[in-house]
């Protein structure tokens, strides 16, 4: 039902290509402060910037500086996502975000609170049974400017991403196929693979992949099954709103004026910090919110057929 709703507005195969390439576009354009300010400190440092790798940097600027230029083109991304579908698909918000008559911020704010709890939980266990591993980062001014960046631009990143893969690519894909386990499994993949520029890959190996095919695989399945963005949009904005706010590493993509900073050697990541999310911690959560939402069906939901309803815009 939910990527039915593409049928209610302008769905040709070429309008989602066209799109795709103005989001890419847009996402280009927000590249381009991070981008000259990067090169712009290089030069001062007396570096060759094309001798530098991702790590150095986004080591170069002040991490409150580097994190605002860094979500900045996501937060223009987001437009452009926004733009492509009000006038190239002539599609309301509404119908991008759910299938409900209006968007439902309960469940919002419902998986965003348990995440966040969750998480949290997890970074102070490993702190509190592993206290050598991480040292208290806390810097009062900093951390108050990295909260206000953090809380206004961080939900901007993840709604990105979410209305990039779990909305546009997932409706876009599923017309054109007029299935739903494509969609699923594409989307999954290619937001996996994505991130495959990340520091943390350099460091973990390409073990790490299978934590981000497996969570964009988690989110595609909250939004089928619930026929509707709210609970990925809340999910991915705790994700990474805490851990901005709790935990930094040398070796990560975010690094920030946190409450912690890891120590730990990341090429001892294994089961906890990769495997267990992935095929212990995420299905709970998904029985958790089946309880709580009743979901049923789920064969149909996850691998049905996309019918065409008889509204459908030709």
């Amino acid at each position: 039902m939910y990527i039915s709703q593409a049928f209610k507005s302008l769905h040709e195969w070429w309008r989602y290509l066209a799109g795709l390439i103005i989001i890419v576009i847009a996402v280009i354009i927000g590249q381009i402060p991070f981008t000259a300010a990067v090169m712009i400190k290089a030069f001062k440092n007396g570096d060759n910037i094309f001798q530098l790798d991702e790590q150095n940097m986004m080591s170069l600027l002040e991490p409150n500086l580097n994190l605002f230029l860094m979500l900045l083109s996501f937060a223009i991304g987001l437009v452009g996502v926004f733009m492509v579908a009000k006038y190239l698909h002539r599609q309301p918000l509404i119908q991008l975000t759910t299938s409900r008559e209006k968007i439902d911020w309960k469940r919002f704010w419902f998986i965003f609170i348990l995440w966040g709890i969750v998480s949290s939980s997890f970074v102070i266990i490993d702190y509190v049974t592993s206290p050598a591993d991480y040292v208290i980062n806390f810097q009062l001014v900093p951390f108050i400017i990295l909260c206000i960046i953090a809380i206004l631009f961080v939900p901007l990143q993840t709604s990105f991403e979410e209305y990039l893969f779990r909305g546009y690519l997932m409706q876009g894909i599923g017309v054109i196929l007029k299935n739903k386990w494509a969609p699923l499994l594409l989307t999954s993949f290619t937001f996996g693979m994505l991130h495959i520029a990340n520091p943390e890959v350099d460091k973990l190996g390409n073990m790490i992949m299978v934590y981000y095919i497996g969570t964009g695989l988690f989110l595609g399945i909250m939004t089928l099954m619930d026929e509707g963005l709210e609970l990925s949009l809340g999910f991915h904005a705790a994700n990474n709103l805490f851990t901005a706010l709790l935990v930094t590493a040398d070796w990560t993509a975010f690094q920030t004026h946190s409450v912690l900073k890891d120590l730990s050697d990341p090429t001892e990541a294994g089961f906890v910090d990769i495997f267990m999310p992935v095929f212990i911690v995420f299905p709970i959560i998904l029985l958790i919110l089946a309880k709580k939402y009743k979901w049923t069906n789920w064969k149909e939901k996850l691998f049905g057929k996309v019918v065409t309803p008889p509204n459908e815009i030709l």
